[in-house]
Protein backbone atom coordinates (compact mmCIF):
# COMPACT_ATOMS: atom_id res chain seq x y z
CA UNK A 1 0.00 0.00 0.00
CA UNK A 2 2.85 2.40 0.81
CA UNK A 3 4.32 1.90 -2.65
CA UNK A 4 0.91 2.32 -4.30
CA UNK A 5 0.32 5.63 -2.55
CA UNK A 6 3.71 6.86 -3.71
CA UNK A 7 3.02 5.70 -7.24
CA UNK A 8 -0.30 7.54 -7.35
CA UNK A 9 1.34 10.85 -6.49
CA UNK A 10 3.61 10.59 -9.50
CA UNK A 11 1.46 12.75 -11.77
CA UNK A 12 4.12 13.56 -14.34
CA UNK A 13 6.52 10.81 -15.29
CA UNK A 14 9.75 11.28 -17.23
CA UNK A 15 10.01 9.76 -20.66
CA UNK A 16 12.09 6.70 -21.54
CA UNK A 17 13.66 3.86 -19.61
CA UNK A 18 16.81 4.01 -17.54
CA UNK A 19 19.18 1.19 -18.41
CA UNK A 20 22.11 0.34 -16.20
CA UNK A 21 24.58 -2.16 -17.59
CA UNK A 22 25.60 -4.71 -14.99
CA UNK A 23 29.09 -6.14 -14.76
CA UNK A 24 30.29 -9.41 -13.28
CA UNK A 25 33.53 -9.45 -11.37
CA UNK A 26 35.60 -12.35 -10.17
CA UNK A 27 33.92 -14.03 -7.27
CA UNK A 28 35.23 -13.46 -3.76
CA UNK A 29 36.14 -17.14 -3.74
CA UNK A 30 38.39 -16.65 -6.78
CA UNK A 31 39.97 -13.46 -5.46
CA UNK A 32 40.66 -14.89 -2.01
CA UNK A 33 42.02 -18.08 -3.53
CA UNK A 34 44.36 -16.00 -5.73
CA UNK A 35 45.58 -14.16 -2.62
CA UNK A 36 46.07 -17.42 -0.71
CA UNK A 37 43.67 -16.45 2.10
CA UNK A 38 40.57 -18.48 1.24
CA UNK A 39 41.25 -21.51 3.43
CA UNK A 40 41.93 -19.48 6.57
CA UNK A 41 38.94 -17.25 5.89
CA UNK A 42 36.55 -20.21 5.66
CA UNK A 43 37.89 -21.63 8.92
CA UNK A 44 37.47 -18.36 10.80
CA UNK A 45 34.17 -17.06 9.41
CA UNK A 46 30.84 -18.79 9.75
CA UNK A 47 28.37 -17.63 7.13
CA UNK A 48 24.69 -17.45 8.00
CA UNK A 49 22.56 -16.78 4.93
CA UNK A 50 19.53 -16.37 7.13
CA UNK A 51 20.92 -13.28 8.87
CA UNK A 52 20.00 -11.23 5.84
CA UNK A 53 16.33 -11.84 6.51
CA UNK A 54 16.24 -10.99 10.21
CA UNK A 55 15.66 -7.59 11.79
CA UNK A 56 17.72 -5.75 14.38
CA UNK A 57 16.60 -3.07 16.79
CA UNK A 58 16.51 -0.47 14.01
CA UNK A 59 14.37 -2.70 11.77
CA UNK A 60 17.26 -2.98 9.32
CA UNK A 61 17.89 -6.21 7.46
CA UNK A 62 21.17 -8.05 7.81
CA UNK A 63 22.83 -8.04 4.39
CA UNK A 64 25.02 -10.88 3.16
CA UNK A 65 27.88 -9.41 1.18
CA UNK A 66 28.79 -10.65 -2.30
CA UNK A 67 26.55 -13.68 -2.23
CA UNK A 68 28.99 -15.62 -0.04
CA UNK A 69 32.14 -15.95 -2.12
CA UNK A 70 30.39 -16.57 -5.43
CA UNK A 71 29.73 -14.36 -8.45
CA UNK A 72 27.99 -11.05 -8.16
CA UNK A 73 26.70 -8.32 -10.43
CA UNK A 74 27.08 -4.59 -10.02
CA UNK A 75 26.48 -1.32 -11.87
CA UNK A 76 27.62 2.29 -11.78
CA UNK A 77 26.11 5.30 -10.02
CA UNK A 78 27.46 8.70 -9.05
CA UNK A 79 26.99 10.72 -5.87
CA UNK A 80 27.64 14.43 -5.29
CA UNK A 81 28.48 17.56 -7.27
CA UNK A 82 30.76 17.18 -9.15
CA UNK A 83 29.88 13.48 -9.41
CA UNK A 84 31.92 10.82 -7.65
CA UNK A 85 31.58 7.36 -9.23
CA UNK A 86 30.82 4.09 -7.43
CA UNK A 87 30.11 0.50 -8.39
CA UNK A 88 27.13 -0.79 -6.39
CA UNK A 89 25.30 -4.06 -5.99
CA UNK A 90 21.67 -3.52 -7.10
CA UNK A 91 20.01 -5.57 -4.38
CA UNK A 92 16.30 -6.42 -4.16
CA UNK A 93 16.96 -8.06 -0.78
CA UNK A 94 17.71 -4.83 1.11
CA UNK A 95 16.65 -1.17 1.06
CA UNK A 96 19.57 1.02 2.12
CA UNK A 97 22.14 2.81 -0.03
CA UNK A 98 25.69 3.01 1.29
CA UNK A 99 29.19 3.52 -0.10
CA UNK A 100 32.69 3.70 1.38
CA UNK A 101 33.80 7.15 2.50
CA UNK A 102 36.92 9.06 3.42
CA UNK A 103 35.80 8.70 7.05
CA UNK A 104 36.91 5.07 6.76
CA UNK A 105 40.62 4.27 6.86
CA UNK A 106 40.56 0.46 6.88
CA UNK A 107 42.14 -1.54 4.07
CA UNK A 108 38.69 -2.53 2.85
CA UNK A 109 37.76 1.11 2.29
CA UNK A 110 41.10 2.20 0.86
CA UNK A 111 40.84 -0.58 -1.73
CA UNK A 112 37.61 0.95 -3.11
CA UNK A 113 36.26 4.25 -4.31
CA UNK A 114 35.51 6.46 -1.29
CA UNK A 115 33.03 9.30 -1.15
CA UNK A 116 34.60 12.58 -0.04
CA UNK A 117 31.89 14.84 1.38
CA UNK A 118 34.17 17.88 1.37
CA UNK A 119 34.43 17.64 -2.41
CA UNK A 120 30.67 17.87 -3.04
CA UNK A 121 28.89 21.23 -3.06
CA UNK A 122 25.48 19.54 -2.63
CA UNK A 123 26.35 17.37 0.37
CA UNK A 124 24.56 17.84 3.68
CA UNK A 125 25.58 16.05 6.86
CA UNK A 126 22.89 14.36 8.94
CA UNK A 127 25.16 12.81 11.52
CA UNK A 128 23.12 9.86 12.74
CA UNK A 129 25.25 6.73 13.07
CA UNK A 130 24.17 3.14 12.46
CA UNK A 131 25.82 -0.26 12.51
CA UNK A 132 24.67 -2.54 9.72
CA UNK A 133 25.31 -6.21 10.63
CA UNK A 134 26.53 -8.56 7.89
CA UNK A 135 27.15 -12.26 7.66
CA UNK A 136 30.90 -11.72 8.11
CA UNK A 137 31.04 -8.59 10.21
CA UNK A 138 29.60 -5.13 10.69
CA UNK A 139 29.73 -1.92 8.68
CA UNK A 140 29.50 1.37 10.58
CA UNK A 141 27.89 4.23 8.66
CA UNK A 142 27.05 7.85 9.28
CA UNK A 143 24.16 9.36 7.35
CA UNK A 144 24.42 12.17 4.85
CA UNK A 145 22.36 13.56 1.99
CA UNK A 146 23.39 14.35 -1.58
CA UNK A 147 22.48 14.09 -5.25
CA UNK A 148 22.51 10.54 -6.66
CA UNK A 149 22.64 10.01 -10.42
CA UNK A 150 21.83 6.78 -12.25
CA UNK A 151 22.47 7.27 -15.95
CA UNK A 152 20.26 10.27 -16.83
CA UNK A 153 18.12 10.07 -13.69
CA UNK A 154 18.96 12.57 -10.97
CA UNK A 155 17.65 12.11 -7.41
CA UNK A 156 18.22 15.09 -5.12
CA UNK A 157 18.56 15.12 -1.34
CA UNK A 158 19.02 11.37 -1.14
CA UNK A 159 19.98 10.03 2.29
CA UNK A 160 22.73 7.40 2.20
CA UNK A 161 25.29 5.80 4.45
CA UNK A 162 28.96 6.82 4.45
CA UNK A 163 31.04 4.06 5.95
CA UNK A 164 33.30 4.79 8.90
CA UNK A 165 34.45 1.20 9.31
CA UNK A 166 34.55 -1.90 7.12
CA UNK A 167 36.39 -5.07 8.17
CA UNK A 168 39.12 -6.25 5.81
CA UNK A 169 37.58 -9.69 5.37
CA UNK A 170 35.60 -10.00 3.24
CA UNK A 171 35.01 -6.38 2.11
CA UNK A 172 38.57 -5.89 0.85
CA UNK A 173 37.95 -8.58 -1.78
CA UNK A 174 34.69 -7.31 -3.27
CA UNK A 175 34.72 -5.73 -6.73
CA UNK A 176 31.79 -3.47 -5.94
CA UNK A 177 32.07 -0.49 -3.61
CA UNK A 178 28.65 -0.34 -1.95
CA UNK A 179 25.06 -1.53 -2.04
CA UNK A 180 21.90 0.04 -3.49
CA UNK A 181 18.87 -1.59 -1.85
CA UNK A 182 15.66 -1.98 -3.88
CA UNK A 183 13.32 -3.76 -1.45
CA UNK A 184 10.39 -2.23 0.43
CA UNK A 185 10.70 0.83 2.71
CA UNK A 186 10.21 -1.22 5.88
CA UNK A 187 13.75 -2.58 5.43
CA UNK A 188 15.34 0.86 5.27
CA UNK A 189 16.70 2.93 8.15
CA UNK A 190 13.52 4.41 9.63
CA UNK A 191 12.68 8.08 9.19
CA UNK A 192 14.23 8.56 5.75
CA UNK A 193 13.15 7.87 2.18
CA UNK A 194 14.94 5.06 0.37
CA UNK A 195 16.29 5.72 -3.10
CA UNK A 196 13.45 3.73 -4.65
CA UNK A 197 10.91 5.88 -2.81
CA UNK A 198 12.60 9.04 -4.01
CA UNK A 199 12.63 7.82 -7.61
CA UNK A 200 8.84 7.78 -7.32
CA UNK A 201 8.42 10.92 -5.25
CA UNK A 202 10.59 12.93 -7.65
CA UNK A 203 8.81 11.61 -10.75
CA UNK A 204 11.87 9.91 -12.20
CA UNK A 205 10.27 6.67 -13.45
CA UNK A 206 8.17 6.30 -16.59
CA UNK A 207 6.31 3.52 -14.80
CA UNK A 208 6.60 2.35 -11.16
CA UNK A 209 8.40 -0.77 -12.36
CA UNK A 210 11.98 -2.00 -12.57
CA UNK A 211 13.33 -5.20 -14.11
CA UNK A 212 16.48 -7.32 -14.25
CA UNK A 213 18.19 -9.32 -16.94
CA UNK A 214 21.17 -11.50 -16.00
CA UNK A 215 23.37 -12.85 -18.77
CA UNK A 216 23.93 -16.59 -18.89
CA UNK A 217 27.49 -15.92 -20.11
CA UNK A 218 28.47 -12.92 -17.98
CA UNK A 219 31.71 -11.01 -18.30
CA UNK A 220 33.19 -8.10 -16.39
CA UNK A 221 32.04 -5.72 -19.13
CA UNK A 222 28.54 -7.14 -19.58
CA UNK A 223 26.73 -9.20 -16.98
CA UNK A 224 23.21 -8.04 -17.71
CA UNK A 225 21.03 -5.00 -17.13
CA UNK A 226 18.75 -3.39 -14.58
CA UNK A 227 16.02 -1.32 -16.24
CA UNK A 228 14.34 1.40 -14.21
CA UNK A 229 10.86 2.45 -15.29
CA UNK A 230 9.77 -0.52 -17.40
CA UNK A 231 10.74 -3.68 -19.26
CA UNK A 232 12.60 -4.56 -22.44
CA UNK A 233 10.53 -7.04 -24.44
CA UNK A 234 13.60 -8.01 -26.48
CA UNK A 235 15.13 -9.62 -23.42
CA UNK A 236 12.35 -12.14 -22.81
CA UNK A 237 9.92 -14.35 -24.71
CA UNK A 238 6.27 -15.18 -24.12
CA UNK A 239 3.99 -13.61 -21.56
CA UNK A 240 5.10 -12.31 -18.18
CA UNK A 241 3.89 -14.64 -15.42
CA UNK A 242 2.86 -12.63 -12.37
CA UNK A 243 2.91 -13.56 -8.69
CA UNK A 244 1.59 -11.30 -5.91
CA UNK A 245 3.91 -10.19 -3.13
CA UNK A 246 2.76 -11.81 0.12
CA UNK A 247 4.76 -9.59 2.48
CA UNK A 248 5.60 -5.97 1.64
CA UNK A 249 9.05 -6.11 3.20
CA UNK A 250 10.96 -8.31 0.79
CA UNK A 251 9.89 -9.22 -2.74
CA UNK A 252 8.40 -12.41 -1.29
CA UNK A 253 6.04 -14.68 -3.25
CA UNK A 254 4.20 -17.94 -2.58
CA UNK A 255 5.50 -21.24 -3.96
CA UNK A 256 2.84 -23.93 -4.35
CA UNK A 257 4.91 -26.94 -5.40
CA UNK A 258 8.48 -28.02 -6.06
CA UNK A 259 9.30 -30.86 -8.44
CA UNK A 260 12.47 -32.77 -9.25
CA UNK A 261 12.17 -34.21 -12.73
CA UNK A 262 8.74 -35.84 -13.01
CA UNK A 263 8.40 -36.22 -9.24
CA UNK A 264 6.43 -33.66 -7.25
CA UNK A 265 7.83 -33.41 -3.75
CA UNK A 266 5.68 -32.86 -0.69
CA UNK A 267 7.99 -30.12 0.52
CA UNK A 268 5.49 -27.34 -0.22
CA UNK A 269 2.31 -29.27 0.57
CA UNK A 270 1.59 -26.73 3.32
CA UNK A 271 2.96 -23.88 1.23
CA UNK A 272 6.43 -22.43 0.68
CA UNK A 273 7.69 -18.89 0.27
CA UNK A 274 10.31 -17.51 -2.09
CA UNK A 275 12.30 -14.28 -1.73
CA UNK A 276 13.33 -12.89 -5.13
CA UNK A 277 16.77 -11.52 -4.34
CA UNK A 278 19.20 -10.08 -6.91
CA UNK A 279 21.77 -9.70 -4.12
CA UNK A 280 22.06 -13.47 -3.65
CA UNK A 281 23.87 -15.59 -6.21
CA UNK A 282 22.84 -19.13 -5.30
CA UNK A 283 19.44 -20.80 -5.25
CA UNK A 284 19.07 -21.38 -1.53
CA UNK A 285 17.17 -24.39 -0.26
CA UNK A 286 15.44 -24.84 3.12
CA UNK A 287 17.78 -26.68 5.46
CA UNK A 288 15.52 -29.68 5.94
CA UNK A 289 15.47 -30.47 2.21
CA UNK A 290 19.03 -29.88 1.06
CA UNK A 291 20.21 -33.47 1.61
CA UNK A 292 17.29 -34.98 -0.30
CA UNK A 293 17.73 -32.50 -3.15
CA UNK A 294 21.43 -33.23 -3.55
CA UNK A 295 20.74 -36.95 -3.56
CA UNK A 296 17.96 -36.58 -6.14
CA UNK A 297 20.14 -34.63 -8.58
CA UNK A 298 23.01 -37.09 -8.17
CA UNK A 299 25.51 -35.22 -6.01
CA UNK A 300 27.83 -37.76 -4.34
CA UNK A 301 28.11 -37.63 -0.53
CA UNK A 302 30.88 -35.44 0.88
CA UNK A 303 31.63 -34.04 -2.58
CA UNK A 304 31.13 -30.34 -1.71
CA UNK A 305 28.29 -30.16 -4.30
CA UNK A 306 30.64 -31.24 -7.12
CA UNK A 307 29.19 -33.27 -10.01
CA UNK A 308 30.50 -34.96 -13.15
CA UNK A 309 30.60 -32.39 -15.94
CA UNK A 310 29.92 -35.16 -18.47
CA UNK A 311 26.66 -36.11 -16.77
CA UNK A 312 24.87 -32.75 -16.71
CA UNK A 313 22.50 -33.67 -19.55
CA UNK A 314 21.22 -36.62 -17.49
CA UNK A 315 20.36 -34.58 -14.41
CA UNK A 316 16.72 -33.70 -13.62
CA UNK A 317 14.91 -30.42 -14.24
CA UNK A 318 13.91 -28.50 -11.10
CA UNK A 319 10.46 -26.86 -11.24
CA UNK A 320 8.72 -24.33 -9.03
CA UNK A 321 4.95 -23.89 -9.26
CA UNK A 322 4.21 -20.20 -8.69
CA UNK A 323 0.70 -18.76 -8.99
CA UNK A 324 -0.30 -21.64 -11.27
CA UNK A 325 2.75 -21.28 -13.53
CA UNK A 326 5.61 -23.73 -13.91
CA UNK A 327 9.05 -22.13 -13.59
CA UNK A 328 11.67 -24.70 -14.52
CA UNK A 329 15.44 -24.74 -14.12
CA UNK A 330 17.30 -27.17 -16.40
CA UNK A 331 20.61 -28.60 -15.16
CA UNK A 332 22.49 -26.41 -17.63
CA UNK A 333 21.31 -23.47 -15.51
CA UNK A 334 21.67 -24.75 -11.93
CA UNK A 335 24.99 -26.52 -12.55
CA UNK A 336 27.90 -24.06 -12.56
CA UNK A 337 31.40 -24.54 -13.92
CA UNK A 338 34.64 -23.25 -12.45
CA UNK A 339 37.40 -24.13 -14.89
CA UNK A 340 37.10 -27.95 -15.13
CA UNK A 341 34.98 -28.40 -12.01
CA UNK A 342 31.17 -28.51 -12.11
CA UNK A 343 29.06 -27.94 -9.01
CA UNK A 344 25.43 -27.39 -8.04
CA UNK A 345 24.57 -23.70 -7.62
CA UNK A 346 22.63 -24.17 -4.39
CA UNK A 347 23.24 -23.63 -0.70
CA UNK A 348 21.34 -24.07 2.53
CA UNK A 349 19.20 -21.40 4.12
CA UNK A 350 18.03 -21.45 7.73
CA UNK A 351 15.37 -18.76 7.33
CA UNK A 352 12.07 -19.33 9.08
CA UNK A 353 8.83 -17.65 8.06
CA UNK A 354 6.33 -16.31 10.56
CA UNK A 355 3.85 -19.07 9.74
CA UNK A 356 6.46 -21.82 9.58
CA UNK A 357 6.41 -22.28 5.80
CA UNK A 358 9.81 -23.14 4.29
CA UNK A 359 11.56 -20.21 2.61
CA UNK A 360 13.58 -20.41 -0.60
CA UNK A 361 15.76 -17.59 -1.90
CA UNK A 362 15.56 -17.19 -5.66
CA UNK A 363 18.95 -15.70 -6.43
CA UNK A 364 20.92 -15.12 -9.60
CA UNK A 365 21.08 -18.83 -10.50
CA UNK A 366 17.28 -18.72 -10.85
CA UNK A 367 17.15 -15.21 -12.31
CA UNK A 368 19.58 -15.96 -15.13
CA UNK A 369 16.85 -18.23 -16.52
CA UNK A 370 14.01 -15.73 -16.00
CA UNK A 371 13.77 -12.05 -16.78
CA UNK A 372 12.31 -10.58 -13.58
CA UNK A 373 9.95 -7.62 -13.24
CA UNK A 374 9.23 -5.81 -9.97
CA UNK A 375 5.91 -3.98 -10.11
CA UNK A 376 5.86 -1.47 -7.27
CA UNK A 377 2.33 -0.12 -7.77
CA UNK A 378 0.66 -3.53 -7.93
CA UNK A 379 2.95 -5.32 -5.45
CA UNK A 380 3.78 -8.22 -7.71
CA UNK A 381 6.80 -9.91 -9.32
CA UNK A 382 6.80 -11.08 -12.91
CA UNK A 383 8.86 -13.76 -14.63
CA UNK A 384 9.42 -14.41 -18.31
CA UNK A 385 11.89 -16.76 -19.98
CA UNK A 386 15.05 -14.91 -20.97
CA UNK A 387 15.49 -14.89 -24.73
CA UNK A 388 19.22 -14.47 -25.01
CA UNK A 389 21.97 -16.94 -24.20
CA UNK A 390 24.47 -14.09 -23.92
Amino acid sequence: MKWLILALICLQLSEGLVRVRLRKGKSMRELMKDKGVLEDFLKQHKHDRGRKYHFNEYNIAHESIANYLDSFYFGEITIGTPPQTFLVLFDTGSSNLWVPSTYCQTQACSNHARFNPTQSSTYSAIGNNYTLPYGFGEVDVTLGSDTVTIQNVVVTNQVFGLTGYEPTSPFYYTYFDGILGMAYPDLAIPGYYSLMQNLLRQDQLTQPIFSFYFSRKPTYYYGGEVILGGVDSQLYSGEIMWAPVIQEVYWKIAIEEFSIGQTTTSWCSQGCQGIVDTGTFQLTVPEQYIGELLQAVGVPENSDYVVDCNNIQNMPILTFSVNGNQLSLPPTVYVLKDQDICYIGVETTYVNSQNGQPIWILGNVFLRQYYSVFDIANNRVGFALSTSTN
